[in-house]
């Protein structure tokens, strides 16, 4: 598809698409020996995922570092797009249901429908989390540095040392989140990811606790040790955190 044809379907402009190409966040698929720029299928679904970003007004340096990690993971990045995308719709239909009212002469002084504080918190709450899972952090750069240095050995004592402690997690599970044994519990995660992957503040921690149970793949990799612990985890971190 050429350029002129893209812009046409996305409403992306022509110049716009240079400028992607320029920075490098969304080169064409193929340059013809006459100059055209030409995208295919890939190329459209990139460009997909860039806007989706741009909806939920990711700077374009972020978005490029983002989509360039290596873990990035597209399908659960569009389940996380969907989910604030359809809390807007909610929030649009409950607007359009209002102004229904209005016109039939009934008299509703409603203002939650006005309400944007929700739907920015979860936004700010997705970003840290993409950030944090994807970004090009001081965290991530760290994280990216020790465990380059590990060798299988060294892979598998860690391994086995969170898992350990996520033993641990599981079963003290129906224990209040505030007891000492479950805020010792946290205290020792924090420990065991500051010296083994990069320095976890009580900020990113707070992060990490939010994607345990805010995303379907970590909240099944840690309930793999007992349903609810992630739940557990999550509540346990969150209380820790606003000591």
């Amino acid at each position: 598809m050429k350029i002129n044809e893209v812009a046409k379907l996305t409403g992306v402009t022509v110049r716009t698409l240079h400028y992607y190409d320029e920075i490098g966040l969304l080169k064409p698929s193929q340059i013809t020996d006459a100059g055209y720029r030409l995208y295919d299928e890939t190329a459209l679904e990139t460009l997909q995922q860039i806007l989706f970003f741009r909806e939920l007004d990711f700077p374009l340096s972020d978005i490029k570092k983002i989509m360039a990690n290596p873990h990035y993971n597209n399908a659960e990045a569009l389940t996380k797009h969907k989910e604030l995308l359809l809390q807007k719709r909610n929030r649009l239909n409950d607007l359009i249901g209002l102004v229904d009212k209005t016109l039939k002469g009934e008299s509703d002084m409603s203002f939650k429908q006005f309400d944007m504080t929700e739907i920015e918190a979860n936004k700010k709450k997705y970003a840290a989390e993409v950030k944090e899972r994807w970004g090009e952090t001081a965290a991530y750069a760290e994280s990216e540095e020790k465990t380059s240095k590990y060798d299988e050995a060294q892979w598998k004592l860690l391994s086995s040392e969170g898992e350990i402690i996520l033993s641990e997690f599981s079963k003290n599970r129906k224990l209040d989140p505030v007891s000492e044994v479950a805020q010792a519990l946290v205290k020792r995660w924090q420990d065991y990811i500051t010296s083994n992957f990069y320095h976890c503040t009580k900020e990113i921690l707070h992060c990490l606790g939010l994607m345990y149970v805010g995303d379907e793949c970590f909240t099944k990799n840690i309930d793999e040790n007992g349903e609810g612990t992630a739940a557990f985890m999550a509540a346990a971190i969150e209380i820790y955190c606003k000591k």
